[in-house]
């Protein structure tokens, strides 16, 4: 019973802590090639009492080209089209199953790399890029170089303004985040359940949705920590439950001892006198000798009660620190991310105002009112490219092509 328990609440605190990590990392995403996804799996062994790590299975794995994965044991698992939680499930089950376990593993699937995107046509340098969450097709031409230039020193000098300018629109928005993602980390250190939002950047145009990410991952964060706590609770409690069950066995197995051996006390004076044959004093030293037996199997079983108790609080401690120490870490990280950032906005800014001063004109723009600049994103939905004209703020996403032609305009 014991031991039901325990394996029914340590499955519950693995999947919480699995579903509250993929909603915070994808969302709705679903899996394409070149995706890369990091898996681990653990088994709780009811058998022996302990969590084994499939250390052979934990690593990063690349969608490939056929939309599958590869694992050892298992071989092939779709992913194309699927959710992290769905490819977790399914290697629980299949693992399994393949090697008729008894218990089901545990897994746990996290997006680790999202798939790039492709920049073609009229850009400096097209080609393959990393996708990073909120970019947009003017930040894709940005990482590609901006748009391709003529090879002339006025040339040059527009497309290091754009260029830079590019750069810095895109580190600013990174900072913005930053900011945001510390006031957040800064009120989960004081263990508030609510931030305060940066006011200083109340103007800029993603401001709600930025904090509205932040405080999903603060909610979940939170929502994690409590289902684990609440499921030590759980084990406490049940663990309290034996223990005060096997204190009540033990009383009734002391006063059975106490009776029999006032019983053989008795007997073992009539047999002295030739009154009780020899068997009946032997069969009561059996019974004796089996209630003291049985008696030590529950003071046995007290004890690991007790410690199994020990253990639960140990771990509610533990989990209470690594999250202050997780926070403690991710605070430095911003504050040097932050810095850093800082440090390229200056620079950008610097290599505009570099570029302007040697040649003035150049922030009318790099081409003239003859030619218009059109940018497309194809897209595959369903199998099926398709290809849709978009603006400079569109979103792309993983896998996306961004398409820049220059068209001549028509002069009359």
């Amino acid at each position: 019973m014991l031991r039901t328990g325990f394996v029914r609440l340590f499955g519950v605190l693995i999947l919480a802590l699995g579903a509250a990590g993929g909603a915070q990392a994808e969302g709705g995403y679903t899996l394409g090639p070149m995706d890369k996804l990091r898996i681990r799996v653990v088994e709780w062994q009811s058998a022996e009492g302990a969590v084994r790590d499939w250390t052979a299975l934990a690593g990063d794995y690349l969608v490939g080209p056929s939309g599958t994965i590869s694992l050892p044991f298992i071989g092939e698992i779709p992913a194309e089209g699927r959710s992290t939680a769905d490819i977790a499930a399914v290697i629980g089950t299949e693992l399994q199953q393949t090697l008729g376990l008894m218990d089901r593993p545990n897994a746990s699937v996290e997006l680790a790399e999202f798939r790039p995107i492709f920049v073609a046509g009229d850009a400096q340098t097209p080609g393959r890029y990393p996708y990073d969450p909120d970019l947009t097709v003017l930040k894709a031409v940005s990482l590609a170089g901006g748009l391709r230039r003529a090879t002339d020193g006025n040339m040059r000098l527009e497309r290091d303004i754009i260029r830079a300018s590019g750069e810095q629109d895109v580190t600013v928005a990174r900072r913005n985040r930053l900011i945001v993602k510390r006031a957040r980390l800064e009120a989960e250190a004081a263990d508030q359940t609510a931030f305060e939002p940066p006011q200083e950047l109340r103007d800029q145009p993603d401001f709600t949705a930025m904090i509205a990410d932040e405080k999903a991952i603060m909610d979940t964060r939170q929502k994690r920590l409590t289902l684990q706590l609440e499921a030590l609770d759980d084990l406490k409690r049940l663990l309290a439950s034996e223990v005060e069950a096997l204190q009540k066995k033990i009383t009734a197995q002391n006063r059975q001892i106490e009776l029999t051996r006032k019983e053989l006390a008795g007997i073992g004076d009539l047999s002295s006198q030739g009154l009780v044959v020899n068997a009946r004093v032997l069969s009561v030293e059996r019974t004796m000798a089996e209630l003291e037996t049985r008696l030590l199997d529950y003071e046995t079983a007290l004890l690991q009660a007790r410690q199994e108790i020990a253990r639960a609080q140990q771990s509610a401690i533990d989990l209470e620190n690594d999250r202050d120490a997780e926070i403690a870490r991710e605070r430095q990280e911003v504050e040097a991310d932050i810095r850093s950032a800082e440090l390229q906005i200056g620079t950008s800014r610097n290599l505009v105002q570099e570029a302007l001063t040697q040649a003035p004109t150049a922030s009318v723009g790099p081409f003239n009112e003859n030619v218009r600049i059109v940018y497309k994103i194809v897209r595959t939905v369903d199998g099926q490219a398709q290809e849709t004209e978009a603006g400079e703020m569109e979103p792309v996403l993983p896998g996306d092509v961004v398409k820049v032609e220059m068209a001549a305009v028509a002069v009359n």
